[in-house]
């Protein structure tokens, strides 16, 4: 399955380890499923985690370097304006962009939509459940 994640479940996987984000990484690393992220997300996570939780610029060099191994990067070409956060927006750009079957998020806004061009909005929680 193609999916996107949202930050959230960047951050999760990053600043918490051990839960289900990182079980969430781990499908990606075992093969189950592909991973695809654009600069827009990638920039986003960088900043929350410098500004949200203190990385240092060596850290975040190494974050950007290990999600470039493990995920591909795709460049929206469509600009989406569906829910009020722009940066929500760009997970979706991102999804349309790499043909994603699944964004998983915990953004409420994204989830409310259930679906976007045919594209499943996903909890973690139902995304490890293997729907």
């Amino acid at each position: 399955m193609r999916v996107v994640f949202d930050t959230n479940i960047y951050v999760s996987a990053l600043v918490f380890p051990g839960g289900q984000g990182e079980r969430a990484i781990l499908r990606i690393l075992d093969g189950k499923d592909e991973l695809f992220i654009s600069r827009v997300i990638l920039d986003e996570l960088l900043r929350v985690l410098s500004h949200k939780f203190s990385r240092d610029r060596e850290e975040l060099a190494r974050v950007a370097v290990w999600i470039s191994e493990i995920a591909g990067f795709v460049e929206p070409g469509e600009r989406l304006s569906v829910v009020k956060d722009q940066a929500d927006n760009g997970i979706l750009e991102c999804g349309v962009e790499a043909k994603a079957h699944a964004v998983i998020t915990g953004d409420k806004e994204l989830l409310a939509l259930g679906e976007f061009r045919e594209i499943k909005m996903m909890s973690l929680r139902e995304y490890l459940r293997g729907n």
